[in-house]
Parts: C-alpha cells; sequence; structure tokens
C-alpha cells in the first residue's frame, strides 16, 4: 500500500501541474477565501479519485467521456456567466447571506472541478495507476497529489488577488471560464459525433 501510495502522489502531483485544474484553483482562489477553495476541491477530489479507482479496480474505463467532458463544457460556461454577474453585497446583506454564501462557494468549487476532473488526464492516470497497484493506497495518494498541486494554484490566485482590481479578477475569472467550457465543448465534439 505505501508503494502504491507514494506512486500515486508524485505522479498526480506532475499531472497536474500546469492543468486546467490549476487554473481553475487559481481563478477560484481570486473569487472566494482559501479555505473554501481547499474544501471544495478536496471534496471534489476524494469522490472523483474514489470513482477513478473504481473503474480502475473493477470495470475499466466506462465513462462516455465525450459526453461527460461536453456536458462539462456546458457547465464551464455557465460559470463564466455566473462569474460576470457577480455576487454584490451591501454590509447588511453580509451578515444573513454568510452562510449561504460559504455554502455557495463550496458548492460551485466542489461541482466545477468535479466536472474538470472527469475524464481528464489525472482521473486516466488515476485509473490506470487503481489497474495495477493497491486500491486504496491509489486512492489516498492521487487525492493528496492533486489537492498538493492545487494549493500552490491557490496561492498563486492569492497573490494575483492582491494585485489585481476587483473588476479585472471578475472579467478574467469569466473569461478562463469560458475559454475552458469552449475548449470541452469543441474537444468532445469528435467522441460523440
Amino acid at each position: 500500500m505505501l508503494v502504491s501510495f507514494a506512486l500515486s502522489s508524485v505522479a498526480i502531483f506532475v499531472a497536474e501541474l500546469g492543468d486546467k485544474s490549476q487554473l481553475l484553483a487559481m481563478t477560484f482562489a481570486t473569487r472566494y477565501r482559501a479555505w473554501q477553495v481547499l474544501v471544495g476541491i478536496t471534496v471534489a477530489t476524494v469522490l472523483v479519485h474514489a470513482l477513478s479507482v473504481a473503474l480502475g479496480f473493477g470495470i475499466g474505463s466506462a465513462l462516455p467521456n465525450g459526453w461527460v467532458e461536453l456536458c462539462a463544457g456546458v457547465a464551464f460556461l455557465g460559470f463564466a456567466l455566473w462569474t460576470l454577474r457577480g455576487d454584490e453585497l451591501d454590509d447588511s446583506g453580509n451578515a444573513a447571506a454568510s452562510g449561504r454564501g460559504v455554502r455557495a462557494a463550496l458548492l460551485a468549487v466542489t461541482v466545477a472541478f468535479m466536472l474538470a476532473e472527469l475524464g481528464d488526464k489525472t482521473m486516466l492516470a488515476t485509473v490506470t495507476l487503481a489497474t495495477r497497484h493497491d486500491w486504496l493506497g491509489t486512492w489516498l495518494g492521487s487525492t493528496l497529489g492533486m489537492v498538493a498541486a492545487d494549493a500552490l494554484a491557490i496561492v498563486a490566485g492569492l497573490l494575483l488577488a492582491r494585485r489585481l482590481s476587483s473588476r479585472a479578477v471578475r472579467y478574467g475569472a469569466a473569461s478562463l471560464f469560458a475559454v475552458f467550457g469552449g475548449w470541452m465543448i469543441i474537444s468532445s465534439l469528435p467522441s460523440i459525433g
């Protein structure tokens, strides 16, 4: 199990470097609190990598990746519109919405990361590792590697947010979501058509 854990941690950490999920983590870090982004990423990663390990361990690669990527692309376009709309609250509304805001942030980050990771190279790498190595070590290691790589991206996002205006951050984040959404939709078409 320790070999599976170590191998999966390193492999997924390296595979995640420069991936769209890291850019997504950076984007969310400019919009939400770092702990909300990290918790959302962790929940999504635990779930997606559990699915990946189950696929690799039991039934192989059976997800219709083209359709999953198409749905994820449409969702990302929705995130772009939501980001452009913004979440403006005055001081009286901040207290009433703080609980709802935390839940909404966690839900947005978790759903976006789950959609981004379904059919992604890190998911496929985890499926592959699970076909040859201990499932528990692979699951825990791949989760740790992914969360560690995305934690680096959160730090980068926080540094960017300090240097840019909120308007630039909002338009930049919306643009990234739109680009990722369009890219996912276009890349899914050959496999569903």
